[in-house]
């Protein structure tokens, strides 16, 4: 059976005129008749019969009438369903955040009150390619930073934070090996943060001695305040520092810094959007960034 002998069936048993229906159709009228007896040939039952000069539908008519009734309504409605679909696709952005969560919910957060229409889904999967802006971390590239409609790179610097009671908070920068015997606050070791400390901690010529381990920012911000151990702290990425109790340290060796690189996938129907918070993001981000480095030199 095919689509369109199921909605010529329909047509003429709505109608129960041939003449009519094909008009109706806007097909010649001996095209419908043999579209007609085709179906009846391969159901094996008639499905109309003589009524006068007019034709009714038989028993076996009726009951393929209701049952196909349904179905074609379900199946007109699709194409409908699917331009919604994909308007609701296209006012959702997705975004897989591997760093920097903070700087991007708020960025988020900022954005949505201007463009309360727009929905956003978020997760971290670093092996999902399905997302429309991915931010991710990795160690400083000797290349300069690349801005594109694509892609953007921020570099910011990485400190060590102690409490302002702790014996290295009289210095106000250090060479990493110093802190080589502290007891170290980090994030689990599936976060790339964690990979990067581990490596420049690495290069420094010493594995870190972690005593505690979070995947919430917030819970390490609040061990190292509470003088639990030292940690790692991301430049402007974690917000500002509003924890009177912690001193952050400048790491003058090895080089403590790391690139968070901002990638755009435009691939949905329509990418405006997308393209929209993206640039907006790369803006917030700079404006972030300038703020960190106008509050240090204060």
């Amino acid at each position: 059976m095919e689509l369109n002998q199921l909605k010529y069936f329909l047509e003429v048993a709505k109608r129960q005129h041939v003449t009519k229906s094909a008009e109706k159709l806007h097909i010649a009228q001996p095209a419908l008749t043999k579209s007609i007896h085709r179906l009846e040939e391969e159901l094996g039952v008639p499905l109309f019969c003589a009524n006068g000069r007019n034709i009714m539908l038989t028993e076996y008519g009726k009951f393929l009438q209701t049952k196909l009734e349904p179905i074609i309504a379900e199946l007109d409605a699709v194409p409908k369903m699917l331009k919604a679909m994909a308007q609701l696709e296209n006012e959702t952005i997705h975004l897989n955040v591997l760093a920097a969560s903070t700087v991007v919910t708020d960025a988020i957060i900022l954005y949505q009150k201007r463009h309360a229409n727009l929905h956003f889904q978020l997760m971290q999967n670093s092996e999902s390619k399905l997302y429309d802006i991915g931010v991710t971390t990795r160690l400083p590239h000797k290349t300069e930073n690349q801005v594109s409609q694509s892609e953007f790179v921020f570099t910011e610097q990485i400190f060590l934070a102690v409490k302002h009671s702790h014996p290295l908070a009289a210095k106000s920068e250090i060479s990493l090996i110093e802190a080589a015997d502290e007891g170290f606050i980090s994030l689990m070791g599936s976060r790339q943060f964690r990979w990067i400390c581990d490596r420049i901690c690495s290069q420094a010529g010493f594995t870190p001695n972690i005593i505690f381990e979070s995947d919430n920012p917030a819970a390490v911000k609040n061990m190292i305040a509470a003088n639990m151990g030292v940690g790692f702290w991301p430049e402007f990425t974690w917000g500002e520092l509003n924890n009177d109790s912690i001193k952050l340290l400048k790491i003058t060796e090895p080089l403590c810094q790391r690139d968070i690189v901002f990638d755009c996938n435009m691939n949905k129907s329509d990418s405006t959007a997308v393209l929209d918070f993206f640039e907006f993001l790369n803006k917030y981000c700079a404006a972030v960034q300038s703020k960190s480095a106008q509050i240090k030199q204060i």
